[in-house]
């Protein structure tokens, strides 16, 4: 076979390979992606249905490019019968299709995690708890550690020592805020992201025939980056093999690096033992990066202790050497990633896109950015604010998801008054109140509102039924009109663009654009959809895509040429010709977080390890000296990842150990023989403190008579050129004011400086 031909021979062994688990364990670089696309193609070629293969990825964006290598080998028709995609998207298409076992109707709503924590906060608000104790943020967390160890609510209150800390932690309701969660979910006919995953769990416990057919389905099975999966993925992987074993996971523990998400590195530690006869193939030939680049990896990510045995190699040419640069301030960090980037675009002919700026927390982005707008360096930046999460396209949507599910009560309340019609929220409240106390939807209790006993008035009950009978004509509009026709009729019958017109400044524009683009958005789905076999191009389907894309799984238009920003985190799975990682000191990378616990250093380490394998042919690591933290100015210290790196491979512009010092320790034998009980303590006299006297003949100095013998002695004057530490040679063009006032008003390249002479430390070139 033609494809065969391109793969190393460790690569085609683990292509080749077809019954029985097997493991892949593939360093960075090494062409994993390729391996299990052809890997796929090959059992297709074989003669194994494509209905019978289930691939499972972590992005939208890699099942794409699978699925789109994969039709290139046998051909598009057959590649579309493929079940291939995310975690959440594949378990999703289950519980659509078996979801009334469970209780939920097929067209349940998934809730993103603004519309989770929308929620959660009503559920605090209702149940009357401290806000302060009860953070919405730090509740959906903790449900979301539950579910995705199992954890239900009956769970939850038959484990004392779960309930006990939640007391220590003084949230004792914790119990009963997750009771009532998952109560208004069920409800609203809606789950949540975890909730995919639990309820999957549970179809497949519950119910043995629903296992059984699914297990018949999915005779092999390819998981991508095992190290990520979490214990619930791990439970609903293993019960889906357990039939035919033919399981085949590929991954990498040394770029295990969400802990905090629940991922579990044993997953793919313990992998042998789940499966004695499990095959294994290593991957240690990267392609990607230059050999010192690969060379340092392995130099940092030796030093943990917990690792699979592998060794990193790659036949590339040498490349340059890993820079490392030490900067005064993370100002100057940035001005050095500007002015960096400026230079190897212009000397070696490179794009914007070829630059990727990497960093531990979102909040350093600030100096890079003001550093590379001043030097007019387009950038884009990853894990900002998502195209589905600006308000314009939430409210358009929560008018969509209540044509499909109109239980789902975080679309009603947003969308029931906007455009504004005189719906407030006294009477949201007693509608929600009402609900509860008769354990129905709010969409149910708006249908009878006339016939309800609640202490709204007539022609407020009007708008309400107005409200429905709008929502009702929508419904019977979308039966015989597809997603596109049924958002523009929405559009146009609530108005939203007349509303967001307003006064047309380019905020409305931006806003009524990003509701065209929404459109087109539909449209494109309708296309892609109607070309295969299974096609579902309802509004449903396309809700669901919506809500399970993610940022990178966007396609940005018009930025196409321009540096990457983001978190190192967000950047698994990429690769760049030129990176830079920034903030490479102690207590940020590490993180000052993950520092206390051997476990959690060594997942710092693999984060640094992702980092600097995402380099092709140059990596750049800056530290500080000083970096403002929570507004103050502090002293910083290098990374020990750092100081970890093998020097051989190291191009550092300033030293990173410090000189030794001499003399560590004294010698007491300089100090002679002291005999302690001759040493007598006695008690100083107290002796009372004098009143402050001035001298008689002191004489007054006047405010600019003393700060005159501050200033430098100097003849500047307008027309001087000087040279200047950061801002470099200019031309003074004019003096103002007098003694330590004195402010100059300077020219430099970069444009015009005013300065205190005092301050300024200038030296006069004539």
């Amino acid at each position: 076979m033609n494809f065969l031909e391109s793969l190393n021979p460790e690569q085609q062994n683990a292509v080749l390979h077809k019954e029985g688990p097997m493991m892949i364990i593939a360093g960075a670089g090494s062409g994993k992606t390729r391996v299990l696309t052809y890997r796929i193609a090959h059992l297709m070629s074989q003669g194994i249905d494509p209905f019978h293969i289930l691939s499972l990825t972590f992005t939208n964006k890699a099942a794409r490019e699978m699925k789109e290598r994969i039709s290139t080998v046998v051909g598009a028709s057959e590649s579309k019968n493929l079940w291939m995609g995310t975690f959440h998207s594949i378990f999703a298409k289950i519980l659509r299709f078996e979801a009334d076992k469970l209780g939920f109707p097929s067209n349940f709503t998934i809730y993103d995690t603004q519309d989770a924590e929308r929620l959660l906060g009503s559920v605090i608000k209702e149940m009357q708890l401290d806000k302060d104790l009860y953070k919405t943020k730090q509740v959906a967390g903790r449900i979301s550690k539950f579910k995705n160890n199992l954890i239900t609510v009956r769970a939850y209150f038959n484990n004392p020592e779960l309930i006990e800390a939640d007391v220590l932690a003084k949230r004792p309701k914790m119990g009963e805020v997750y009771k009532n969660y998952v109560e208004r979910c069920f409800r609203a006919g809606a789950m949540d992201f975890d909730d995919l995953l639990l309820r999957t769990n549970e179809l497949l416990t519950r119910f043995p025939d629903v296992l059984a057919k699914y297990q018949d389905r999915f005779r092999y099975i390819l998981v991508d980056e095992y190290q990520d999966t979490n214990h619930s993925q791990y439970l609903i992987v293993k019960a889906l093999a357990d039939r035919f074993q033919n399981i085949c996971v590929v991954g990498d523990d040394s770029q295990s690096i969400y802990a905090f998400r629940g991922a579990n590195i044993q997953n793919i530690l313990n992998f042998q033992k789940d499966y004695s006869d499990a095959v294994t193939f290593k991957l240690e030939q990267n392609y990607r990066s230059t050999q010192n680049i690969v060379n340092a990896a392995n130099s940092v990510i030796n030093h943990n202790k917990v690792k699979l045995d592998k060794n990193l190699w790659t036949a590339n040419e040498s490349g340059e050497k890993v820079v490392v640069m030490q900067l005064l301030s993370d100002a100057e960090e940035g001005r050095f990633i500007a002015d960096s980037i400026f230079e190897n675009k212009f000397r070696n002919q490179l794009k914007n896109n070829e630059f990727a700026i990497l960093y531990r927390t979102n909040a350093q982005s600030r100096a890079i950015e003001d550093a590379l707008r001043k030097k007019n360096i387009q950038y884009r930046i990853y894990g900002g604010m998502s195209f589905y999460q600006r308000k314009e396209i939430k409210d358009l949507l929560g008018y969509l998801r209540l044509l499909v599910n109109s239980n789902d009560e975080e679309a009603l309340i947003r969308v029931i008054n906007y455009p504004a019609r005189g719906i407030g929220d006294t009477t949201i409240d007693r509608l929600v109140v009402k609900a509860n106390e008769l354990e129905i939807s709010l969409y149910a209790l708006m249908e009878q509102i006339q016939n309800i006993d609640i202490a709204i008035n007539a022609p407020t009950k009007a708008k309400l039924s107005d409200f429905v009978m709008m929502i009702e004509s929508f419904k019977v509009f979308m039966q015989s009109h597809n997603a596109f026709e049924t958002a523009r009729e929405v559009i146009h019958r609530t108005r939203i663009v007349k509303e967001l017109e307003g006064d047309s400044t380019p905020e409305d524009i931006s806003r009524i654009e990003n509701i065209e683009e929404l459109l087109n958005g539909i449209q494109d789905f309708i296309a892609v959809q109607s070309e295969e076999e299974e096609a579902d191009i309802s509004l449903a389907a396309f809700l669901q895509t919506v809500t399970l894309t993610t940022d990178l799984d966007q396609k940005k238009e018009g930025d196409d040429d321009a540096v990457t920003l983001m978190t190192v985190h967000m950047a698994k799975g990429l690769e760049f010709p030129i990176v830079y990682i920034a903030g490479m000191e102690e207590g940020l990378f590490p993180s000052a977080m993950n520092m206390n616990t051997r476990e959690d250093l060594e997942e710092e380490r693999r984060l640094f390890y992702v980092a600097l394998t995402r380099a092709e042919r140059q990596a750049y690591l800056m530290h500080t000296q000083m970096r403002f933290r929570w507004g103050k100015l502090t002293d910083c210290e290098p990374s020990r990842f750092l100081l970890e790196l093998d020097e051989e491979f190291l191009d550092v512009k300033t030293p990173l150990k410090p000189e030794p010092r001499q003399n560590l320790f004294l010698d007491a034998d300089i100090f002679g023989e002291v005999e302690i009980s001759k040493i007598r303590y006695e008690k100083p006299e107290r002796k009372p403190v004098e009143k402050f006297q001035p001298p008689k003949n002191l004489k007054k100095v006047s405010a600019s008579t003393a700060s005159q013998t501050e200033i430098p002695d100097t003849n500047i004057k307008v027309g001087n050129r000087v040279e200047h530490g950061r801002f470099g040679i200019g031309e003074v063009l004019s003096l103002e004011g007098t003694g330590a006032n004195i402010k100059l008003a300077i020219k430099f390249q970069e444009g015009t400086k005013n300065l205190l002479l005092q301050y300024a430390k200038l030296k006069i070139l004539d």
